[in-house]
């Protein structure tokens, strides 16, 4: 193994270590705010209970409405049946948003996914990232990002599709490469480790103002039956 490819490695490795820390402060936080405002759910059927009791209906409701706003911002919005791509999901949906990226998911995962969730954490977390990144460049109005996530048969598809600021992007030897200069870009290196480890497939394609990943990932038991 030549020094270059040890450093990337290594390179790499820390990206990863960052990456996983960065989520789980996401998801710590949104759940931070979730328990907060459990904690203050007390006061506030008080509070409303003694405006409905002076029968001051237009301070209720303007109470109302500043509490379904306020729950607004960290209700787990996108259930999928599986408990850590939920937490992925809903802190990266939380973080669009609070970007003024609309999202729009169609996600249903069974409980016992095979794919571990360090795995699916890099993955759904770096098309996450990289799709927020690239929204950022859009004027408002233009933003959007759009999951879908099932299973098609014994195999777990995932897709994620934003516009993006160029009509086409080119693809370099085969690859689209990063905007973000030299040093980054190890979120699309891991993602691709990832499946060809997995024995799964990867595509990447950009139309018309829109970038598309699709990834097939085969669960554990089909990977040791292609390798038998």
């Amino acid at each position: 193994m030549s020094i270059l490819t040890k450093l990337l490695d290594r390179r790499i490795v820390i990206y990863q270590r960052e990456l996983i820390e960065t989520h789980y402060a996401e998801v710590e936080n949104m759940y931070r705010q979730i328990r907060g405002w459990r904690h203050d759910y007390r006061n506030h059927i008080q509070t409303m209970k003694s405006l409905l009791a002076l029968n001051d209906k237009e301070s209720l409701k303007k109470y109302l409405d500043d509490l379904d706003e306020d729950l607004s911002t960290v209700d787990t919005v996108i259930k999928t049946g599986n408990k850590m791509t939920d937490a992925i999901l809903n802190s990266k949906i939380s973080l669009a948003k609070s970007k003024n990226i609309p999202v729009t998911v169609d996600a249903h995962i069974p409980v016992a996914l095979t794919i571990s969730e360090l795995d699916l954490c890099v993955i759904i977390g770096n098309l996450f990232d990289n799709a927020i990144e690239a929204s950022l460049a859009l004027p408002e109005g233009q933003r959007m990002i759009r999951v879908y996530m099932d299973m098609k048969n014994t195999q777990l598809y995932i897709s994620f599709t934003n516009f993006t600021a160029t009509k086409k992007q080119r693809k370099i030897n085969g690859r689209f490469h990063t905007t973000k200069g030299q040093g980054h870009g190890f979120g699309l290196i891991r993602i691709d480790q990832i499946v060809k480890r997995l024995d799964g497939y990867i595509s990447r394609n950009s139309e018309d103002g829109a970038f598309t990943t699709e990834i097939l990932l085969p669960d554990i038991d089909e990977i040791l039956r292609r390798k038998q």
